[in-house]
């Protein structure tokens, strides 16, 4: 006897719920909480379009609130950067024993006081030379008004009437405008200063929750690799900012004793001013020698002429000898590396560019060399 080939029921196209197992909730007699499972959704022209249409607006989206949010989160880059680069002196002091929070504290008061010297050494030459140009300005005018070469021009050019015409009122209410945008800069100025030191404290503070946490989104597999790759991407970012540092002292001083040799007002302030532009790359010191040789200028012709000839110099040898040494030394980056890496950080993103150019190259390098050349090595 043939076997038994009746088949039962075949399988009902309308209840067939293939996408859940038997057993489960939604499974075919078990209807679940919000009943059985529908079948999956089918991609037609008009859901992909949508789809994508959705995604296009989405990363419009996107684009607009990042830049609108742009200052802020250069502030926020700044920060964190400054952080990483302060990090190896809070590893520091707690391989001596100090606690994390101790440790913080102790990089932030010295980062504030370093702060509060350079704005000591700036303030008091400002708020003096401010005071004897106001005293002295009524002898300036006297002499002014005595000068017969000045009287002459008075009448040729007839000055008196373009300075009345000048002093209307949208002149005025124009020029009140430009003092107090002056204003409004110089205090937004100090509330970013502000921001980034409260948010570096911050970022210090919880550095090692951090790191972790960016290291938990890596899978298992790739963790162990990708924190050690990580954690000496960050100490070249340390490595790079003691460079720098070194650097603007090393300018600092040579302008000092530069200074004091020629017979410049307030050495040691414009010492600071040299050292604090020194820290923006390739761009930092042209503003430190402009600053200084104007000072030169105001003193005598040949002092400001011996301004200009010692920082061109100067800028020079830092630019092509002592910055790609360091660099290389600290970050072991090479020499036209360095160079070029800081032509196109400034070129393309500005300061924030020259800021992060070497450590980005330094990263670059040591990803090349531990993951890309082993893999083409193994093809």
């Amino acid at each position: 006897m043939s076997p038994d080939r009746t088949a039962g029921p075949g399988p009902d196209p309308e209840h067939d719920h293939g996408d859940a197992p038997a057993g489960s909730p939604g499974s075919l007699g078990h209807p679940g909480r919000f009943g059985h499972l529908g079948q999956p959704l089918r991609f037609n022209p008009f859901l992909t379009g949508f789809t994508f249409g959705l995604g296009a607006l989405l990363a419009y989206a996107i684009y607009l609130a990042v830049r609108n949010a742009g200052s802020v989160l250069m502030l926020v880059f700044i920060a964190l950067f400054l952080a990483i680069g302060l990090n190896p002196a809070v590893a520091r002091l707690r391989s001596w024993g100090l606690p994390r929070g101790l440790a913080v504290a102790a990089v932030a008061l010295s980062l504030l006081l370093l702060i509060a010297g350079g704005v000591y050494a700036l303030v008091p030459p400002l708020i003096s030379q401010t005071g004897e140009f106001i005293e002295q300005l009524p002898s300036y005018v006297e002499q002014l008004r005595r000068s017969e070469t000045v009287n002459e021009l008075v009448v040729q050019y007839d000055l008196v009437e373009r300075i009345k015409s000048a002093a209307s009122m949208e002149n005025v209410s124009r020029a009140l405008g430009g003092v107090f945008g002056g204003a409004r800069f110089v205090f937004g100025a100090i509330f970013n200063v502000l921001t980034v030191l409260i948010l570096t404290i911050y970022f210090m503070a919880a550095f090692d929750r951090l790191r972790e946490l960016g290291y938990g989104l890596v899978p298992a597999s790739r963790r162990e690799r990708v924190r050690l790759i990580g954690d000496a991407i960050l100490a070249k970012v340390g490595a790079y900012l003691v460079g720098a540092l070194a650097i603007a002292l090393l300018a600092g001083v040579s302008t000092f004793v530069f200074s004091v040799v020629v017979g410049l007002a307030y050495p040691f302030a414009l010492a600071v001013v040299v050292a604090i532009c020194d820290l923006i790359p390739q761009i930092g010191a042209t503003i430190g020698a402009i600053l200084v040789s104007v000072v030169g200028f105001a003193t005598d012709v040949p002092t400001g002429i011996a301004c200009v000839v010692f920082f061109l110099v100067y800028q020079q040898l830092e630019n092509y000898l002592i910055y790609p040494r360091v660099m290389r030394r600290s970050v072991e980056v090479n020499d036209v590396a360095a160079i070029v890496a800081a032509l196109l950080g400034v070129a393309l993103f500005g300061v924030i560019g020259a800021l992060v150019a070497i450590p980005a190259v330094a990263a670059i390098q040591l990803v090349l060399r531990e993951v890309v050349l082993p893999r083409q090595d193994l093809r």
